[in-house]
Parts: C-alpha cells; structure tokens; sequence
C-alpha cells in the first residue's frame, strides 16, 4: 500500500489554482477531484484554469467546488481541456500570467503534466516566486523521481487489450503482427506491454532496426515452429517506420501486419490503480503547498510520495530498467 505523508502546515493560503497540460492522460480528472475536495476540506478555495497554461495567459479562471468535481473520477481525458500554449515559452508573457494570478489573491499553484509541462511550472516558480507544485500526469512513464505516472497503467491495460485480440487473428492467420505503441521516446509501454502480452521481439525508439535484423531476432518463432509472432514497436519520431518495416518483412517472404494503436491508449477509462495513484498525489500537493514546498513534483517511490526538484525533471528522463529489456529477452526466446 502506498502511504501518505504527514505535513505541518507552514504556510498560509487562501486560493488555489490548478491546470492541466499537454498530453491528456487517464487520471487527470481524479487528480483534479482530490486537489479540489481536499483543498475545500482544508478551507481554500479552488479555481481552474482551461486548456493548460493557456487558460493562465487568457483567462478567465473557473472557480470549482466539490459538486463541480462530482462523477469524473472515472471518466477518461480532462474536464479541465489541455493545450501546449507556445506563447508561455516567454518569461514576460508568464510573468503577466502570475501578476493576474495575484491579483486573484491566488497564492500557489498545481500543475498536471508531463515533462515539458513541468518544466513550464519550474519556470513559473523561478521567475516568479509563485509557489508551484508538479504532479507528473503522462502515459510515457518518462518522468525522473517517480516510479509511475497517472495514466501509465491505463495505456498499458488499453494496449494489452488490443494485443491480446490482435495475437487472435494472428493466430489464425499465421502472420507476424507489428503493433505499433505510444510512449514517444521512452519505450516504458513498449516494455511493459510486451512482457505482459508474451512479444517475440520489442523494437524500442532508440533502436530502430531493419527487417533482416528482426527476423534474425525471432529465434523462438523458427525454434518452436511458432505459426505466427508478434511484435511490439514504440512509435518513436518516425511515424512511418512500423509501415515501412511491415512492408520490408513482406519482401523478405515473411508476410506482416502494422496495427498503430495510437491515441486509442490515451483515453478510455482510468484504472482503479491510476485513480488511486492520482488521487493520493492530488490530496498530498495541497498539503505539500500548505507545509512550505515548491518547486517541487511529487511522485512514486519504494511505496511513498516522494518529492523531486523540478529542475531535475526538466533535465532529466528517466532510463529504462536494463533488468527488464533483459527479461524480455529472456522470455521471448
């Protein structure tokens, strides 16, 4: 069981701001529910801002309240909309963001996003002195100082679920199936879907390999006499590659299907796990902002909420584990 911490209060508040930021990500909306509920428990009052950080340049902000929160935390995608705002790149244009925050008599804020949202909200603080707490809400699972975000565990059970159908018709057509999966440049869901759904073979974004070398890396198809495979490919920045490497397979004489999951891994509805993720790092930033923190993103680890500067999750990505590319090594072959 994951636990709690307990914080002093050390700082006064009355208002409370909340966005969310780029990708959508399952869990947002009980992330936002419990910042909202536990806020109001804690005598703060609570406002959203729309379409992430663009909400904070053009305004207005919506005041939420505990019926305004009701019946979302199982509904995929954000109630609060989210955009990548290309005009709070500028210092100046943030600083005005802030000004009207103030202005508000709104002391802090909560960010929901992935990296270069938070890399967005350590700006924010920096330049301004605004308290600024990071919740890490991204499928990619990329982020550092964590060992899981709020909406990775929904891709992963999204992206199981069509494998499982796919390896069917695999099955019964004796054909190697490429399913292509999101994660960007991290390779996490890729990883983990193919060790839960059994892949022969993992092609991560890093890694880009061609056909002759892939059938060269299927062993345990030619050893057991395997009538069909499957293969997991993380999207990477090409997003021609699973196509065209179908398409190289075929004119090696080993007939092969692209199937591009896409955004279907994003929405849907969120895991019990990625609600009760959400919902304990939701309730912990109001805390954690009440006990003096800033400049920080809470996140996962050994069990308990943990903070990270976000300095570090602007600079840094997290690896992957080499224990797991080797035990889907070990598995498939």
């Amino acid at each position: 069981m994951w636990t709690l911490p307990e914080i002093a209060v050390t700082r006064e508040l009355r208002r409370l701001a909340v966005l969310t930021s780029g990708g959508d990500a399952p869990g947002m909306n009980a992330a936002v529910r419990a910042i909202t509920r536990t806020a109001i428990a804690r005598g703060l009052e609570v406002f959203a801002a729309e379409r992430g950080f663009s909400g904070l340049v053009n305004g207005p902000l919506r005041p939420l309240d505990v019926a305004a929160v009701g019946g979302i935390l199982q509904r995929g995608g954000t109630i609060l909309k989210t955009d990548r705002c290309e005009a709070f790149l500028q210092p100046a244009v943030r600083a005005r963001a802030v000004e009207d925050l103030r202005h508000q008599g709104i002391g802090a804020l909560i960010v929901i996003g992935g990296d270069g949202s938070l890399t967005g909200a350590h700006q924010l603080t920096t330049e301004t002195g605004l308290p600024v707490i990071g919740l890490p809400g991204t499928i990619d699972n990329d982020i550092v100082g964590t060992e899981d975000t709020i909406g990775f565990d929904t891709a992963v059970n999204t992206a199981l679920e069509a494998i499982d159908r796919v390896r069917d018709t695999a099955y019964s057509h004796e054909r190697l199936f490429l399913v292509e999966v999101m994660g960007r440049s991290s390779g996490f869901i890729a990883v983990t879907v193919g060790i839960a759904g059994g892949a022969e073979a993992i092609v991560l974004p890093d890694r880009s390999i061609d056909a002759a070398t892939l059938v060269s890396e299927l062993p345990g198809r030619r050893l057991r006499n395997k009538p069909s495979s499957l293969v997991v490919v993380a999207e990477g920045t090409d997003p021609t590659y699973t196509q065209r490497l179908a398409a190289e397979l075929g004119s090696l004489g080993h007939p092969a299907r692209a199937c591009i999951l896409g955004h279907i891994q994003r929405g849907g509805r969120p895991s019990g796990h990625d609600r009760v993720l959400a919902s304990l790092l939701g309730a912990s930033a109001v805390d954690h902002l009440l006990g003096g923190y800033t400049d920080v993103m809470l996140g996962m680890r050994k069990g308990r909420i943990a903070t990270t500067p976000l300095q570090r999750v602007a600079h840094e990505r997290k690896p992957l584990p080499p224990a797991w590319l080797e035990l889907a090594r070990t598995l498939a072959s």
